[in-house]
């Protein structure tokens, strides 16, 4: 995500590097670079045009301190700006009202019916919703079986007509029958067209004017790059819709959409895709993405996406697990999985700051924990609890149940027995005495 921006951002920053102080001439070049960049990004001529004449504004009314480097205070700005021009701050969906009603827009292909489905799923895991998903499509019946097997997957109602080939009747039903089984919240997923024409924008306004949505969300690829910022503005003008989401940007997007979008529509982006699985689903921030486009790292968000995977009473079982040196395979498992939770790998060592550029031609496979699953899962019950029993047969054994070879087995055992101790240790005295030295450098 926005690889190529940031190599771009980050070399254009070096011009300055061994500068005493920013001047009208040194920071021209640098400028220059960095609208290059912009415009390499599929960024909107006039708008990076626009965001360079800005910060060179800001950048000369700056006294740099004698502390701070005029590469440094260049970044500062340069991520200021490329915040505001993301639109600021975060803002949330409007679902205040019972039932909420969202009325899903876009062409086919940006991933509508699968955000649908993600939306529902993150409403009513972390806003405690009891959603309706309405198979509003009735052009494309993959569509209609794509929801139902969404909604089966989050644990979801999906309401559809199969002989019904009226979106705005289907609607209008699916609104009834929602407030007669007490659900606080209807998703309306509405059919696409593979380019924007007269026909499709009457049919979803005929939608909108019949259920009258408390919010709109606009999806967009943002691998289409500007081509999306016009589409964007074409529905939003026929529309007038609250937000946009932005999907697949876990891929080889260029970041343009993300960076042109509010500007050309004046519409926050609330979402943003970051991968196939329903979970991978992100709230915009938009000075978190400038964090990432500079290679900061999210610190933030990856503090959120541990958070909802943590325990309480699980951690504190552990724990005491670990001061007893019960600390099995078993534990090590439950670790994984939800570390895999959390999301894409990749994704989540880029947000570490200084990690995005480190992985850069590193491939990080989803399936990187496989191996290690299997060898556990092919242990005993008394082996995942004391790893201690496994011997050169039982190491034969496992190997050969896991489809991997002794050497793996032997490295897997190692690790976790240095793992093991050390968080012994940890835990035990010499992390109280640790903490307690900690502390008293605080004070």
């Amino acid at each position: 995500m926005f690889e190529n921006l940031s190599d771009r951002l980050d070399k254009s920053f070096k011009l300055l590097k061994g500068q005493g102080r920013i001047t009208e001439i040194n920071i021209a070049e640098t400028l220059k670079d960095v609208r290059r960049a912009l415009l390499d990004a599929d960024v909107n001529f006039k708008i990076a045009k626009s965001f360079t004449d800005i910060v060179k504004e800001k950048a000369l009314g700056q006294d740099v301190l004698n502390s701070v480097k005029p590469g440094q205070m260049m970044v500062k700005i340069v991520h200021d700006e490329l915040a505001e021009l993301m639109g600021g701050k975060a803002e949330e969906i409007d679902i205040k009202n019972n039932p909420s009603i969202i009325l899903i827009a876009g062409l086919q292909g940006s991933g509508k019916t699968t955000f649908t489905g993600k939306l529902a799923n993150y409403l009513k895991t972390k806003k405690a919703k009891n959603p309706l998903l309405v198979a509003g499509d009735v052009y494309r019946p993959a569509a209609i079986e794509q929801l139902k097997v969404l909604g089966e997957q989050i644990g979801v109602d999906v309401y559809t007509e199969a002989d019904n080939k009226d979106p705005v009747k289907i609607a209008k039903a699916a609104i009834k029958h929602a407030k007669q089984k007490g659900n606080d919240l209807i998703i309306v997923d509405t059919a696409g067209r593979l380019a924007v024409d007269e026909q499709m924008m009457n049919e979803i306004a005929n939608v909108k004017k019949a259920i009258n949505p408390h919010e709109i969300l606009f999806v967009v690829d943002s691998m289409t790059g500007q081509d999306a910022v016009n589409t964007a503005k074409e529905f939003n003008d026929r529309l007038n819709f609250d937000g946009v989401v932005l999907t697949k940007l876990d891929g080889d997007t260029r970041g343009g959409a993300a960076l042109s979008i509010r500007s050309v529509v004046n519409k926050p982006i609330k979402f943003v895709g970051t991968g196939e699985k329903m979970e991978a689903l992100d709230v915009f921030h938009p000075e978190r993405m400038a964090d990432r486009i500079l290679g900061m790292g999210d610190i933030v968000s990856l503090v959120e996406k541990a958070q909802e995977q943590f325990d309480a009473d699980e951690a504190r079982k552990l724990q005491k697990k670990i001061a007893k040196n019960q600390f099995g395979f078993d534990d090590f498992l439950s670790q994984i999985q939800q570390i895999k939770k959390m999301g894409n790998l990749k994704d989540l060592a880029g947000m570490i700051p200084g990690m995005g550029k480190a992985l850069k031609n590193v491939d990080i496979d989803d399936d990187a924990f496989k191996g290690i699953e299997a060898i556990i899962q092919s242990m005993t019950k008394a082996e995942r609890n004391s790893p201690s029993i496994i011997n050169g047969s039982r190491r034969k054994r496992i190997a050969s149940g896991s489809g991997t070879g002794v050497p793996e087995v032997n490295r897997l055992i190692k690790q976790f027995d240095e793992t093991r101790k050390m968080m012994k240790m940890m835990s035990g005295g010499k992390g109280k005495n640790l903490a307690k030295m900690m502390g008293g450098m605080g004070r």
